[in-house]
């Protein structure tokens, strides 16, 4: 059965089961056990070649889309493919917004309120250079952003769109099943070399739990 990258809006092909094994190529590898005709996905591996290149493998029976949802350009600025395929779009809010397709969520990540958009949007006290004023609250936050990913355009995005936003994505991809040793080193390759600025911002990824 061929393999269906799932970071590129597509349906799988649900032919048959499928078991996903791990390859010098291939990381961030889906196994998917049979449990009274359900699915469940684990992650109970994860690539261990020195210099740890990682990127996303498909998961050939979950989509993270729904039938006819326009879903982000994985080619487009700023957006990141999580290993369930869902994708997230982090930017600066000193930037321009970028031309075409528009959110239908936004979280934002400031130190003050953020300037009204167009589309349902939630802010989040989090200040330039540091962590979120209400860390419980910040996880809710995160987790909800997560979950609208899989049917709804999101994005998060602070002033500059690197350690506030870097921070977040991290988490993200810590709910989505990266480890939490791992997820800035995917971050920064999957999305921006400096991303998560601050040793801070470090430490709350490696502490934040799924």
């Amino acid at each position: 059965m061929p393999s269906t990258s799932l970071c590129f809006g597509q349906r799988p092909r649900l032919a048959q089961p499928a078991h996903q094994t791990t390859t010098p190529r291939q990381f961030w590898t889906t196994r998917v056990t049979h449990h009274n005709g359900t699915h469940r996905r684990s992650w109970p591996g994860w690539g261990s070649i020195s210099g740890r290149s990682h990127r996303p493998v498909a998961d050939p029976l979950h989509s993270s889309t729904l039938p006819g949802m326009e879903v982000w350009e994985q080619s487009a600025p700023g957006v990141l493919c999580l290993p369930s395929g869902r994708l997230v779009r982090g930017r600066g809010l000193r930037q321009p917004l970028p031309a075409g397709t528009l959110p239908q969520f936004a979280l934002y990540l400031q130190g003050t309120p953020p300037p009204a958009v167009a589309w349902p949007s939630r802010w989040l006290r989090w200040p330039d250079w540091r962590l979120p004023t209400d860390p419980g609250e910040a996880r809710q936050a995160l987790a909800d952003l997560w979950q609208r990913a899989a049917i709804e355009r999101v994005e998060v995005a602070c002033s500059g769109g690197r350690g506030r936003t870097g921070t977040a994505l991290a988490c993200l991809a810590i709910l989505d099943g990266v480890p939490a040793a791992d997820a800035v080193g995917y971050v920064r390759q999957h999305y921006d070399p400096r991303a998560v600025e601050t040793p801070w911002q470090r430490r709350f990824v490696a502490r934040f739990q799924r």
